[in-house]
């Protein structure tokens, strides 16, 4: 079942959402896209190209939530998450 067609956002919106957020807790903590590559050990230019545009590695989200000690954000994604249909549930018991 493609599950996209059910989603509210794009990926792509989804991608600027996190990155606004990210841009807006670094900001509120008064840390600079210099200090903040020093922090977490991602380049300037990957902090620069992902607060306008929203793209990143996956560790490098890492490394930049946990740089703002946000890291307990990102383990608590898709923990409670509710089966989709009763097969997944069944599947689940095997």
């Amino acid at each position: 079942m493609n599950t996209s067609f059910f989603l509210s956002k794009t990926p792509g919106e989804i991608q600027r959402l996190i990155a606004d957020r990210i841009r807006t807790i670094r900001r509120r903590r008064k840390i600079s896209q210099v200090k903040l590559s020093q922090l977490s050990g991602v380049s300037l230019g990957s902090v620069k190209r992902f607060e306008r545009s929203g793209e990143i590695s996956f560790l490098s989200l890492i490394k930049i939530a946990t740089a703002l000690e946000l890291e307990e954000e990102l383990e608590h994604l898709f923990v409670d998450v509710p089966p989709a249909s009763i097969e997944e549930i069944i599947r689940g018991q095997d």
